[in-house]
């Protein structure tokens, strides 16, 4: 009887180890379980991505066999166009085969847009554009009056002033030596390579819309927008080069009038005649029922506009075709979502060619 406690106190530890064991076995499968559940969650979050890139692909490959038919069809680009119209591109979406999944695209012109890099003259150049000045004076003054009197951005967010953005856009683009442009508040390396981290100055065009954010005066309210005002980075583009002599190339820098958004088109026109940008918008746009009412493939059809003949826009910086355009491919599944994005150039090689879309630039997020 008195070895009884040593026994009941045995077989209490032997519980207790069961017990426990049971516990880690049953621990150790929970881990398994779940190590295997978030496998098979990743696995299927990648065959989703791949899925949904193969139809943004599918989508941009559609956008742009809808330019060639365009181009085929009219020497014109303008918002009147099947490309431009959502319900024309859904319609063609519609068209291709995937049972399961959603998908967008969105197709906008190119160079309705701020050529940003035609402001200093290629290939060799190192003095502005005076056209273009004009322009980016005109469009600037104006998206800091409007980005100062936004809710989200204050006065001291805006230290910047349009001419000394003006002149280090120049001293960024300009192919010069490192000297800023004197007494007019430039910018070359020597002032770059003084920040954290340092950069240096490009003295060349910009390849990527990014590196506009890089220039000295362009705070992050002026390119990405605040307070329900959209930044920089809408309306200017670093596209649109062109062939020049000797293998090089140039910058036109026209903007397509029947493209361009209300910004821009009121940066392209006289100072004295900004307001009648609204006129030209609702004249492009003008329908009766499902058609459009106006012409817009001559580069002067703005002297249409009730009230406006004797309207003058400098021929040198506008146009009303493109051949650079940007497409957005939107494709979700499974909570899953991927956008695709590509920019091409509508081109025809030679002569003898047919017209194809020459990718610029593609990227999948």
């Amino acid at each position: 009887m008195g070895n009884l406690p040593a026994r009941f106190d045995e077989r209490g530890i032997a519980v207790v180890l069961a017990l426990a064991t049971m516990l880690m076995v049953v621990t150790a499968a929970l881990e398994f379980h779940l190590n295997q559940r978030r496998s098979m969650i990743h696995a299927a979050m990648l065959r989703d991505r791949a899925t949904l890139a193969q139809m943004g692909a599918s989508a941009i490959h559609l956008g742009m066999a809808m330019l060639i038919k365009d181009r085929l069809e009219t020497e014109s680009d303008s918002l009147q166009e099947d490309w431009a119209d959502a319900q024309t591109v859904a319609a063609a979406l519609a068209e291709i085969p995937f049972e399961d999944g959603k998908l967008d695209l969105k197709i906008t012109d190119e160079l309705g847009k701020i050529q940003i890099n035609a402001l200093v003259q290629f290939p060799g150049g190192q003095q502005m554009v005076n056209s273009q000045r004009q322009i980016w004076e005109r469009f600037g003054a104006n998206l800091l009056s409007l980005l100062e009197s936004s809710e989200e951005a204050g006065k001291d967010d805006m230290d910047s002033d349009p001419l000394m953005i003006l002149n280090c856009i120049k001293d960024w683009l300009d192919s010069g030596d490192d000297d800023a442009t004197t007494g007019l508040s430039g910018a070359e390396s020597d002032y770059y390579q003084s920040l954290d981290p340092p950069y240096a100055s490009k003295n060349g065009p910009f390849d990527h819309l990014s590196e506009v954010a890089l220039v000295k005066g362009i705070t992050p309210e002026i390119f990405f927008g605040a307070g329900g005002v959209a930044g920089l980075q809408q309306y200017i583009t670093v596209y649109g080069a062109e062939k020049a002599a000797d293998e090089k190339f140039t910058f036109a820098g026209k903007v397509n009038i029947n493209t361009a958004e209300l910004p821009v088109l009121a940066a392209l026109l006289p100072l004295e005649s900004a307001d009648f940008a609204s006129l030209l918008v609702e004249y492009r746009e003008a329908t009766s029922g499902s058609l459009y009412t106006n012409d817009v493939t001559r580069i002067d059809w703005y002297k249409n506009v009730p009230g406006l003949a004797g309207l003058e826009i400098d021929p040198g910086v506008v146009s009303v075709s493109s051949h650079v355009f940007r497409l957005t491919a939107t494709a979700s599944l499974n909570n899953v979502r991927v956008v695709t994005t590509a920019v091409v150039e509508r081109v025809k090689p030679l002569e003898t060619d047919p017209w194809q879309c020459k990718i610029l630039n593609w990227k999948t997020e």
